[in-house]
């Protein structure tokens, strides 16, 4: 991939969620809420706190989905973070 977000952002994919609940009621597509969890690929220059393969957190509406080399993937601002999962 030949892409460098600029400034403070950053380029992640998105982390597949479970089609089951815990009791294992299968959940359809329809019924999915859009995920809010991601591995960043990607960081801007200016981005200190986060780290190239950490998973964030981040807002349910925040970011620009992008389509490349056939992949989905969402820039995000550094403010649109709400966290890193360790």
């Amino acid at each position: 991939m030949n892409f460098k977000p600029l400034g403070e952002r950053i380029l992640v994919k998105s982390v597949a969620e479970s089609n089951t609940t815990a009791s294992g009621i299968i959940i359809p597509d329809n019924a999915k809420e859009k995920p809010n969890r991601a591995e960043v690929m990607a960081i801007g220059s200016e981005v200190k706190e986060v780290n190239v393969g950490n998973t964030v957190v981040f807002g349910k509406y925040a970011g620009t989905e992008l389509a490349l080399e056939g992949q989905d993937y969402i820039v995000l601002e550094l403010s649109d973070v709400l966290g890193v999962i360790s």
